[in-house]
């Protein structure tokens, strides 16, 4: 399998301690990461920030980057699910009732 050297992780810039800050290639910050002990301070969990908002927990901060780093990249498609419906089973009713409507016309 061929993976790639890049991981989110590496637009993560650590500052103030125990707060990393993601980082755009335009050097704007698109979210943050921020590092809580919970559980009586036994456990360690990476909280995930996108537009000031929680979007997440994590038990490690590559998967809190990797969650920050998503929501940044789904920021900048289309919202929702496709318009078309290429085949599914509201394609196919609709297929049936124009055929049924021209079979009757005949």
């Amino acid at each position: 399998m061929n993976r790639p050297d890049w991981h989110p992780i590496m637009a993560a810039m650590e500052g103030p301690t125990g707060v990393w800050r993601m980082i755009a290639p335009d050097g704007t910050e698109y979210g943050r990461v921020e590092i809580r002990r919970v559980m009586n301070g036994t456990d360690t969990r990476y909280k995930a920030i996108w537009r000031g908002d929680v979007i997440g927990w994590a038990t490690t901060l590559r998967e809190a980057c990797y969650r920050v780093h998503v929501a940044f990249l789904a920021a900048h498609g289309p919202g929702g699910s496709p318009k078309a419906d290429w085949g599914g089973p509201g394609w196919r009713q609709h297929e049936g009732a124009s055929h049924t409507r021209h079979s009757t016309i005949q």
